[in-house]
């Protein structure tokens, strides 16, 4: 009988010893996959953090070099209403062939330049192709350096 309760003590813990080594196992596989989902997180941040940091740097170069372009343009408009400058447009003017009745005649001018009124639009066209220039080009930037990577 005593060896009958020796073997039933060895069966049960074993039993016992087979289900907390099953549970350590479990508790394993669970920690590794935890300490894996970490780093793959931390990862993730990290590359989310460079991401809104190249962000960041395309919005500052861009927003500078917008503003450098717009402070051009100021200074031009302000030099062309002091009258310091002046723009001209490449132009040509045909050469009229005079009636025969009249001797008329255009006599070369000065350069062709821009009417005071045509000149706001000018202005306007040149912001607006600097800001569509920007915008543009940090699109690029963020195709290059942030979508693609």
């Amino acid at each position: 009988m005593n060896w009958l309760t020796a073997a039933l003590s060895c069966l049960v813990i074993w039993f016992v010893a087979d289900g907390l080594i099953d549970e350590r196992d479990s508790a394993r596989i669970e920690r590794d996959t935890a300490q894996k989902e970490v780093a793959d997180l931390r990862e993730a941040a990290r590359i989310s953090g460079e991401m809104l940091a190249d962000r960041d740097e395309i919005d500052r170069t861009r927003t500078q070099e917008l503003n450098h372009a717009r402070s051009e343009i100021a200074d031009l408009q302000r030099a062309v209403d002091a009258g310091t400058q002046r723009l001209f447009i490449k132009a040509a003017c045909p050469v009229t062939v005079p009636a025969k009745t009249g001797t008329g005649g255009v006599a070369d001018g000065a350069a062709a330049e821009l009417s005071a009124d045509a000149r706001s639009d000018y202005f306007t066209l040149r912001d607006q192709l600097a800001v569509s220039r920007e915008m543009i080009l940090g699109l690029q930037d963020h195709m290059r350096r942030i979508c693609l990577r």
